[in-house]
């Protein structure tokens, strides 16, 4: 229960607030202008903060991508240069041994070792070394593996070689059935028209040690290819040497490129890519997104928590400021509204004040008199038998005594009209009310000259609501008629029962008549077309109040120049707050 009542008071005090009940009547719905703040607040404030989110989301992750094809680009290119530099060096190597030696020397077995020591220990990465003539025909070899008198005039590489000058292989398995790749170049002498080529196997592995050393962070590959996708150095991804890659060979470039692609399982990857000049190599350097791309991850995450503490944060301060915001406006309508209140009752109570004052000054005075004389008169007639036994005289004294109580009466209930008092339910007879508040008016209207017309359905049930606010709405309705009418004016009241639970009564005349522009306001507190007439903008604001208070609906149809009618719906039965129910006695 604590809890509960802890809860309870973090609600504000308009949420139960219905805006038609109580005795104070809201202009607003307040949840709904609570909502509608709150909405505003937040998107005003939201979608900014959103949207630089979102702009900081891309901007950020695009940075990131940038980067890591950058970086991508700039690892393809460097090991590019290494490879290059690798191949390079060892074909300059051949070229200087071939100017360097005479192809006599070569032959000799003895010196052509000297050579391969001297290359192995200057260059390393070097197996083996051969001289073949012109017919294709190794004729000096020296190296791990039996290949004296080997033939290759059939071999790719030696013709390109005998047309080129030199040539760097890729990586095959030849004679001796071993991956490995060579380096040609044409001697320049020619010993009995015969041309010679030297020939140097390079090490795979030292020429693999060049990609494993790449750093590789995020789980990349780095391999070389053919332009056949044929593996040239061993692959991480795709398998041994010789194997053929899953991903497509790009087209040729000079420079060093960068794309995205996909591999053989659909994962995304960067793809760094570069021809290796005068060589059959393509270099490929591949790095998965998702694993470049995990910094980012996290940044995601901070930008989502901030995101999240921020939205709650500012929902926060908007609920608190639009609850404080909205609760001022209703402790201001709701001192509005009493205000309003007072001054319906102070007007009220001042008109029938004066209608009282002048009902006292004219009626008061005069039944005193009378009611003194025919006092005495009685008097008289009961000590003289000649008058004592009369019945007929003594009943018409009595007539005069029993009429003078009847106007003390009808003064007593002028006053109780000015009394203000609590909501009080009885049941009603329609005609009665209306002859009730035309007998206040029916002199003034005698002599303005004008005419009262009633149409009261004669089978109208009694109905239950409040009489002296009955009375008021009336009286409020027939004031106004006759102030918008002139001397000799008409005035229709009719009342007839609507479907199975209400009544509708109306109060036409043939006054000026209301502006369209008028009618939508007239209802208003403080709004008259009267006021250079003394008006004071109430009459029609508090008859409206009245009317929602007795759970009915008003209408206004109005013509200029031709009058205005007031339509009134009302229950049958009553259901007012806070009513005390009191049975008429005197129907």
């Amino acid at each position: 229960m604590k809890v509960l009542t802890k809860l309870r008071r973090l609600i504000p005090e308009f949420w139960d607030t219905d805006p038609a009940a109580g005795p104070y009547k809201s202009l607003f719905n307040y949840r709904r202008i609570w909502r509608l703040a709150i909405v505003l607040l937040a998107v005003v404030a939201l979608v900014p903060l959103i949207v630089m989110t979102f702009i900081d989301y891309n901007v950020t992750r695009t940075s990131l991508e940038s980067e890591n094809l950058l970086r991508a680009a700039r690892t393809t290119s460097n090991t590019r240069r290494a490879v290059s530099y690798f191949l390079d060096e060892r074909k300059s190597a051949l070229e200087y041994v071939v100017l360097q030696e005479d192809v006599e020397s070569l032959l000799d077995p003895q010196r052509l070792s000297r050579v391969l020591e001297a290359l192995k220990q200057g260059f390393g990465g070097f197996v083996d070394l051969g001289l073949i003539d012109g017919q294709g025909r190794q004729v000096a070899y020296v190296g791990p593996y039996q290949l004296q008198g080997r033939d290759y005039s059939a071999q790719t590489w030696f013709t390109r070689a005998m047309d080129k000058g030199d040539f760097i292989s890729g990586v095959f398995r030849g004679y001796r059935d071993v991956p490995h790749l060579i380096v040609a170049i044409k001697c320049p002498e020619r010993i009995g028209g015969k041309q010679y080529v030297l020939r140097a196997t390079l090490d795979t592995e030292q020429f693999n040690n060049i990609l494993s050393s790449m750093d590789l962070s995020g789980g990349g590959d780095a391999f070389l290819v053919d332009v056949h996708g044929m593996l040239q150095t061993p692959s991480r991804w795709n398998g041994p040497v010789l194997s053929r890659t899953s991903l497509r060979i790009p087209e040729y470039s000079d420079s060093t490129q960068v794309m995205l692609a996909r591999d053989e399982s659909g994962r995304e990857v960067i793809v760094g890519y570069a021809y290796i000049t005068d060589t059959p190599f393509i270099l490929l350097l591949v790095k998965p997104t998702a694993e470049l791309m995990k910094p980012w991850q996290s940044i995601r995450i901070e930008l989502l928590w901030m995101l999240v503490v921020s939205v709650a944060v500012i929902l926060l301060v908007i609920m608190g400021v639009a609850t404080y915001m909205v609760g001022k406006i209703y402790l201001a309508d709701q001192t509005r509204a009493r205000t309003l209140h007072h001054m319906e009752h102070t007007n009220r109570m001042a008109s029938i004040g004066r209608l009282a004052a002048g009902v006292a000054h004219e009626i008061n005075n005069p039944l005193a008199i009378i009611n003194e004389k025919a006092g005495l008169v009685r008097d008289l007639f009961v000590y003289k038998k000649e008058y004592a036994e009369d019945e007929r005289l003594l009943g018409i004294v009595d007539s005069i005594i029993s009429s003078v109580e009847r106007c003390g009466t009808i003064t007593k209930r002028l006053l109780g009209f000015a009394r203000h008092i609590d909501v009080r339910v009885e049941n009603i007879r329609f005609a009665d009310l209306v002859e009730e508040v035309l007998g206040f008016l029916h002199k003034e209207a005698e002599y303005r000259s004008i005419t009262i017309d009633l149409d009261i359905e004669d089978a109208l049930p009694e109905f239950q609501s409040d009489r002296g606010k009955l009375q008021q709405i009336l009286l409020n309705l027939v004031n106004n008629a006759f102030q918008a009418m002139s001397d000799g004016g008409r005035l229709a009241i009719a009342a007839h029962r609507q479907g199975r639970n209400a009544i509708r009564f109306t109060v036409a005349d043939n006054g000026c008549g209301i502006p369209e522009a008028d009618r939508k306001r007239i209802f208003e507190p403080f709004f008259s077309t009267k006021k250079t007439r003394g008006g004071t903008g109430l009459g029609l604001s508090i008859t409206y109040g009245l009317v929602q208070e007795l759970n009915g609906e008003m209408s206004v149809e109005s013509e200029v120049g031709r009058g205005t009618t007031f339509a009134i719906t009302l229950p049958l039965h009553a259901n007012i707050k806070g009513e005390q129910t009191h049975e008429n006695s005197s129907r």
